[in-house]
């Protein structure tokens, strides 16, 4: 997402609506918003919608939805439930604080493989 972070989340926005050919009114309807709404995001007159519209945002241009939630300065509802049931995920967020984007794909991956040894040992 490096290429929209100099760009704040309106502007990112209509950049790419525009380029993928939708309309502001149609967006708007297929976010689940009104084009006045919309509009008044892409100037930065209003701050982003909830991480939820976003995401259909997201969804809709072809772009990662956890990037576009970061862009907006929202977070993904689901995360702070997963934040609750870990008290480790703090811990865990501050220690990666600082790493690459490569780093932390690493990390992941690490994690996803961890978490396949763990489901192949319950069953």
């Amino acid at each position: 997402m490096a290429r929209h972070r100099s760009k704040p989340f309106g502007e990112a926005l209509r950049e790419k609506r525009v380029a993928k050919g939708f309309s502001l009114r149609k967006f708007a309807l297929l976010v689940g918003v009104s084009p006045t709404y919309l509009s008044q995001v892409e100037q930065g007159n209003v701050d982003p919608p909830t991480a939820d519209r976003v995401k259909r945002m997201a969804d809709l241009l072809g772009e990662n939805p956890d990037e576009w939630i970061a862009l907006a300065g929202r977070v993904a509802e689901d995360l702070p439930e997963i934040i609750r049931e870990k008290t480790e995920v703090p811990e865990l967020l501050r220690a990666v604080r600082g790493l690459t984007a490569e780093q932390l794909r690493k990390l992941r991956g690490d994690a996803e493989q961890m978490k396949k040894g763990n489901t192949k040992e319950e069953k």
